[in-house]
Parts: C-alpha cells; sequence; structure tokens
C-alpha cells in the first residue's frame, strides 16, 4: 500500500513539473500581418509566447491553440535594456506561391523579455529591414 503511494505521488510530482516546464516568461502580441515562423506561414492576429525551463521559445497562436516550438539559435545582448516584450521580424521577398509575383514576408528572428537577453530564432543573410511588433508581457 505504502509503495502505490509513493508511486502515485511521484506521479504527481512529475505531471506538476511537466506543466511548469512549459510556461515561465509569458508576453502576448496582437500581429497586425501574416508571418513565417520555422517555415511556416501563420495568419495576422493575436500570440502569445512563453519561455520554457528548458531554455526555448514557444510561439503559441491564441485564437486555435496551435503551438511550435522554436529553435534558439543563440542569445542576443541588448544594446539598452529591454523594457516590453518584443518580436523582431526581418522583412524578405519571396516569389511563391506563384513564381511570377514578387510578395513580403515576415520571418520571425528575435523574442525579447523585459530585462533579459534576447532570443535569436532565425538569421536572414543579406539586406534585409526589420519590423518589431512590441507586446504586453503576462502578469
Amino acid at each position: 500500500m505504502k509503495r502505490q503511494a509513493a508511486a502515485a505521488l511521484a506521479a504527481l510530482i512529475l505531471l506538476f513539473a511537466a506543466g511548469l516546464a512549459t510556461a515561465f516568461a509569458q508576453a502576448s502580441y496582437k500581429v497586425p500581418f501574416g508571418i513565417r515562423v520555422g517555415g511556416k506561414d501563420f495568419a495576422a492576429g493575436e500570440y502569445a509566447v512563453a519561455k520554457t525551463a528548458e531554455g526555448g521559445i514557444i510561439l503559441e497562436r491564441v485564437s486555435s491553440g496551435k503551438e511550435i516550438a522554436l529553435a534558439v539559435l543563440e542569445r542576443i545582448k541588448p544594446e539598452a535594456p529591454v523594457a516590453e516584450p518584443r518580436l523582431v521580424f526581418d522583412e524578405v521577398g519571396d516569389f511563391a506561391p506563384s513564381y511570377t509575383e514578387y510578395i513580403t514576408v515576415y520571418v520571425l528572428s528575435e523574442v525579447w523579455f523585459p530585462g533579459e537577453d534576447g532570443y535569436r530564432v532565425h538569421l536572414t543573410k543579406g539586406a534585409h529591414k526589420t519590423k518589431v511588433v512590441t507586446g504586453t508581457a503576462a502578469k
């Protein structure tokens, strides 16, 4: 009986720890344009970004609940302290899907939380512009 109780307690602790691992720092954003994240295209809308206990980043489309884990390429030192959460998008051109017209694509490249180093999640080579979307930190 004691073994069963200990096993049940251990399982509860593991489930609780797994839940804590998914969301530490979190922020929400209203992105007014379509974006590309991890090679996948997403529509404009509300997004939530969370930092995991393992040091990773998760992006969630609020309307659908769809999540995508972002590969962190490196941590970035800010030029000045970051006061608000922000997403940085690289503005690049693409001929897809029809290969006859040139379209602008906004690729998520950096994620910033207040008071922390940033997370580089994509590196665009060559000349490009950037667009910043400021978010709201979770309370």
